[in-house]
Parts: structure tokens; C-alpha cells; sequence
């Protein structure tokens, strides 16, 4: 039989070791306590509740692109990148292709570089040298920020916050917009996503409201999952958006179409 590592998670001790008693009747077990490592996530307990982090794996990824030892950017993207004449000479895509899945599974527990990776994952087909300084330049801010993570609090309001936020035409290729959204469950940070829209839209209202539709989306996908867990929401969900006019279209009927 091929071994297997097993997170078992609960605010039962009792329930927790009952399974894993019922566990070890079919299985070899080998109990190692209290979490701390998993599939090159790293966890930190406290009195308050627990942090996750991907130190480890980070250091790991610096060193296989030899960038260990360079400098670090206090950024994961450049605003306004200066073009270089080499910038549209390709690069090993298969070299390119690992480090960006590399950062994607990093994108679990780093919500700051979402974005950046969102942008390089739009070039994996022919990746081209100006999109693996976008790839370095990821990785040379994480040097600088290795020890970042997520924190979880034990304690904390059982009520959904979100935000979400769009760029009007923000890809210079097919001029769609890219949405984006965080979920707080209290205090907890549990869901956030970067996307390119499907399609084009003619107005910044048009994609702040396609924005709060992808949200909305996912706020209610998690309200039903609490649910089903039987967790009780204290207060009903709420929905954070900076544009008026994409506001306005979500109370008023008229202006859906």
C-alpha cells in the first residue's frame, strides 16, 4: 500500500481521536501530534489561533532559479514595466511553465502576489523574455517577504465581509478586465481571487458590476457550505464595492439590462 500524509482538523479532541482509533483498526497509523508541516505547508500555533506559511517552499523555489542570493523588490509587479529591444525573444517554456505552477500552489497562502501570477499565467503558451523578468521579479519580492503567511483566529465573529474591485480593459491584448475579491469570515481572511473577465465591457460600471456578480457568486457558494457544516451566520453577508454607478445598477431593476 502507497503511504499517505493525513490532516485530520476539528474543536473536538475527543471526536478527533475517535477517529483515528477507528483509523488505525484498518490502517498502519503513525500519529505525529500536533500539525506543523503538510505538503510544504508550514503551521505556527499561538494561544489565539494558528498562522500558515509557505517558508520553506519558498526558500526551496528561490534556490532551484538561483536567486536566493540576489536582492528583493518591495513590490510583485511593476506598474509600468520599460520595454527592453530583447523583451519579445523566447524563453524555455517548460523552464517557465514550472515556475509559474510553483507559484500558484505559493498563492494559498500569499493573496499579496495573486495578481502578479494571474499575469503570468496569461503567457504560458509562448513565453517570451520579458514575461520571465515578470516571473524573477515575483520570486525576488518573495526573498524579501519569506516569511509572510495567513493568520486564523480560534476566536472570531462568524459574519462574511467582502470586497471586490475591477480594471476597466486592464489585458493591452484583448482589452478585457481582470476582476478581484477577498472574503473575510470575521476576522479570517478564507477566499480571494484574481480573474479575467470572459468578455469586453464598454464602461468601468459594466465591469465593477460584473465584478460584484463573481462575487456575489462566490458568497454564496460559501454561505451554503457554513451552512451545511452547521455554522450560523450572526448577520446577514456584506458586499463591498467603490463604484456608485455599479451600485445603483444592483437596487435598480431598470438599469440591468
Amino acid at each position: 500500500m502507497v503511504p499517505f500524509d493525513i490532516a485530520i482538523a476539528g474543536n473536538n479532541e475527543e471526536s478527533i481521536q475517535s477517529l483515528v482509533n477507528r483509523l488505525n483498526i484498518e490502517f498502519a497509523l503513525k500519529d505525529l501530534g500536533k500539525l506543523h508541516f503538510f505538503l510544504g505547508l508550514e503551521v505556527q500555533h499561538f494561544p489565539e489561533g494558528i498562522t500558515l506559511s509557505h517558508g520553506k517552499y519558498t526558500k526551496d523555489l528561490l534556490n532551484r532559479a538561483k536567486l536566493l542570493e540576489s536582492s528583493h523588490f518591495n513590490t510583485p509587479m511593476a506598474l509600468k514595466p520599460q520595454p527592453m529591444p530583447q523583451d519579445s525573444k523566447l524563453v524555455n517554456a517548460t523552464e517557465y511553465r514550472s515556475l509559474v505552477g510553483a507559484l500558484q500552489y505559493l498563492t494559498y497562502t500569499r493573496s499579496d502576489i495573486v495578481q502578479a501570477v494571474n499575469k503570468v499565467c496569461q503567457k504560458l503558451k509562448e513565453p517570451t523574455e520579458r514575461d520571465m523578468k515578470a516571473v524573477k521579479r515575483i520570486l525576488r519580492y518573495l526573498k524579501g517577504t519569506m516569511h509572510y503567511g495567513i493568520k486564523f483566529l480560534a476566536q472570531s465573529p462568524f459574519k462574511l465581509y467582502e470586497f471586490c474591485d475591477a480594471d476597466w480593459a486592464g489585458c493591452p491584448d484583448t482589452r478585457r478586465s481582470t476582476t478581484g475579491f477577498c472574503i473575510y469570515l470575521g476576522a479570517n481572511f478564507i477566499s480571494w481571487s484574481s480573474k479575467k473577465q470572459p468578455t469586453v465591457s464598454r464602461s468601468s460600471s459594466e465591469v465593477e458590476y460584473k465584478a460584484m456578480a463573481s462575487t456575489t457568486a462566490e458568497l454564496v457558494w460559501i454561505t451554503f457550505l457554513l451552512r451545511d457544516m452547521g455554522i450560523k451566520l450572526s448577520e446577514s453577508p456584506q458586499l463591498f464595492c467603490d463604484n456608485k454607478s455599479a451600485l445603483y445598477m444592483t437596487i435598480n431593476p431598470v438599469f440591468h439590462a
